[in-house]
This record gives C-alpha cells, sequence and structure tokens, in this order.
C-alpha cells in the first residue's frame, strides 16, 4: 500500500512538534557531525509560521519532516540575494522517517512554488567541512555554488558565527 504524503503549513500551535524536531535533529547531529545546531528563537518560528514559511511533510498524517523558507538570505548569499529566490532551512527528519529522501519531495515542491511565484532559485546552504551532505544535496540536483564564512556579528543563529558554509542552488 502507498503511503500518502502531503504537504501542509505548520500552525500556532505545532511550535511545540517543530522544536522537538530541533531536538532530535540536535541530538543526531552531535553523534554523526563536530557541529550541531544550538538552539532557535521561539519568536523566529513564531514569524515563519505566522507568515506561512514553515512546512511539515505528513506521511499518512504523521508528521515526518518539518522545514523552513526564506525570500531573502543577504548575510549568507550577499549580491546573489537579490535574484528571486527561496531559501531552504532547517530541513528536519523523524527518526522513524529516515532514508525517504525527503529533500527530494521538497526540491519538488519548491521547483513547482518557484515557477507559481516567479522564482529563479532554490537555495540553500550547509557546513562547508561536511562532505557529506555536500555529496547528498548534489545528488539530489543541487549545484555547488560556492562557499563563504560567516563573521561573528552576522546577526544570524548562534550556530552560523564564525563558521564556512557551503552553498547550493538549483536554477528553476
Amino acid at each position: 500500500m502507498q503511503s500518502q504524503t502531503e504537504i501542509i503549513n505548520s500552525q500556532p500551535q505545532d511550535v511545540d512538534l517543530i522544536f522537538e524536531f530541533y531536538d532530535m535533529a540536535i541530538a543526531y547531529q552531535k553523534k554523526v557531525f563536530n557541529k550541531h545546531w544550538q538552539g532557535f528563537d521561539i519568536q523566529l518560528v513564531a514569524q515563519e509560521i505566522a507568515e506561512n514559511r514553515q512546512y511539515q511533510i505528513l506521511i499518512d498524517g504523521e508528521p515526518a519532516c518539518i522545514f523552513a523558507l526564506t525570500f531573502n538570505d543577504p548575510q549568507i548569499w550577499e549580491e546573489r540575494d537579490i535574484q528571486p529566490s527561496i531559501y531552504i532551512h532547517r530541513i528536519v527528519t523523524h527518526p522513524n522517517f529516515r532514508g525517504f529522501a525527503f529533500v527530494k519531495t521538497i526540491i519538488s515542491w519548491a521547483k513547482n512554488y518557484c515557477k507559481n511565484h516567479n522564482l529563479q532559485y532554490i537555495r540553500m546552504d550547509t557546513w562547508a567541512d561536511n562532505a557529506k551532505l555536500l555529496a547528498y544535496y548534489t545528488s539530489c540536483g543541487f549545484t555547488h555554488a560556492g562557499s563563504i564564512t560567516i563573521g561573528k556579528e552576522s546577526g544570524l543563529p548562534k550556530h552560523y558565527e564564525g563558521i564556512g558554509l557551503n552553498l547550493f542552488e538549483i536554477k528553476v
């Protein structure tokens, strides 16, 4: 029997669920890599929900993955930020659903979103020294679009401070 996959906007009552996913992701990052997220501001997530930029992937009605979007990311993409794009952030898969290739699901959804909103690029970033994610994202169709080092006073979440990032994009 085929599972039903659905992408929906998160709602205000989903804040606890989103932070549970972040906690699971941080625990996993600590096991498999030398860097990890350092938590997120609840106001940021609430704003994303209010602006319909926080999403869930449901499998047969059960939350399996979450991700967030933004339409500008100047601290990371600098002068390229003027190009009409969506930026995918904080993809987290519940451990029970690992292996479902949700990045490919998100890309397919994002391509349609871009076409419907006249956007040219799907973009994302990850730590520059994570070769496994570099290989995975390029296998999903992203092009490696360069690297950048983030300053200490960027205004981004704490885990970005002073680190190198790989940048990825898909031209739609």
